[in-house]
């Protein structure tokens, strides 16, 4: 399965959470969209699921980031896989 780059899902969660902390009724669609897009980005159907399951890879991410990788004395650039 493809995973979504880090940041794109950061932003994501952090709309979606947004949204749902000001409850406007106005933002629903938005809301919707987002939700949606969770899914399918974490491949679950369930948008309490597509959050736990970001959330989990974002720590993921961060670990893997803050993990010193093998030094073989070049500065390569990180790839996400």
């Amino acid at each position: 399965m493809l995973m979504p780059h880090p940041a794109v899902l950061r932003t994501l969660v952090d709309e979606y959470t947004a949204l749902m902390e000001n409850g406007s009724a106005g933002n629903q669609a938005q809301a919707r969209d987002l939700a949606y897009t969770l899914c399918v980005s974490t491949g679950t159907r369930d948008v309490r699921h597509a959050l736990e399951t970001a959330r989990q890879w974002l720590e993921a991410a961060a670990a893997t980031d803050a993990a010193p990788g093998p030094s073989s004395g070049r500065n390569e650039p990180h790839a996400y896989a």
